[in-house]
């Protein structure tokens, strides 16, 4: 029987993970900054359905098996990074524009890019293993714990990816001076290196 009790340690979990930064939430702020919150909309729905999947293979064993196998765990690293880099390139070539306009001549990420994202994305992996691993309600069948650990997570993390979109959307008024706007601009490619960079570092910290 599933109890609040029950649930609130992975709760906790989950709103810890969704709400602090990370390459999710950076490149939400960057895409709310740079196209608005509407036009990010589909990237903010493209998250918890890739992260649902992601989180699914992981509790049946899948995700684990395959970090486990030396190759595929070093082909994932090389995939990730190199696309980690070239969104690093693209939100260098669609930076903010000046007076804080909206950008027209990029596109924001798709629903299915970003989909695809979560299983480039170090900080998702490490969420969905240790979400896995942890935090399945127990007294239920496997298949159905499964489901409600990843419609808790995705119903914690949805409005946590709102916040930072929206924060995205709302800073981009007050950076219409063109310093600030490069500033930023920069900080936001630097962070999503970072992250890239972060890919190679162990799962476990």
């Amino acid at each position: 029987m599933i109890t609040l009790a029950s649930l609130l340690p992975g709760a906790t979990y989950a709103f810890v993970s969704s709400v602090t930064p990370g390459p999710n939430n950076i490149l939400l702020t960057a895409s709310g900054i740079s196209y608005g919150f509407k036009r990010t909309l589909p990237h903010m729905l493209g998250i918890p359905f890739g992260f649902a999947v992601l989180l699914t293979l992981c509790a049946v064993g899948v995700g684990a098996l395959l970090v486990s196998v030396p190759a595929a765990a070093t082909g994932l690293k090389i995939f990730g990074t190199t696309y980690m880099l070239w969104l690093a390139w693209q939100l260098r070539k669609n930076s903010i524009k000046a007076e804080g306009a909206e950008a027209t001549d990029g596109k924001p990420m798709t629903f299915m890019q970003a989909a695809m994202f979560q299983f480039a994305n170090p900080k998702a992996w490490v969420f969905a293993l240790t979400g896995a691993s942890v935090y399945v309600p127990s007294g239920l069948s496997r298949p159905t714990g499964i489901l409600v650990l990843v419609l808790l997570f995705c119903a914690i993390m949805f409005p946590c990816i709102v916040l930072w979109a929206g924060m995205g959307s709302t800073i981009k008024y007050y950076l219409q001076n063109p310093r600030l706007e490069r500033i930023f601009s920069t900080v936001i490619v630097l962070l999503t290196i970072y992250a890239a960079v972060a890919i190679w570092f162990p799962l476990d910290g």
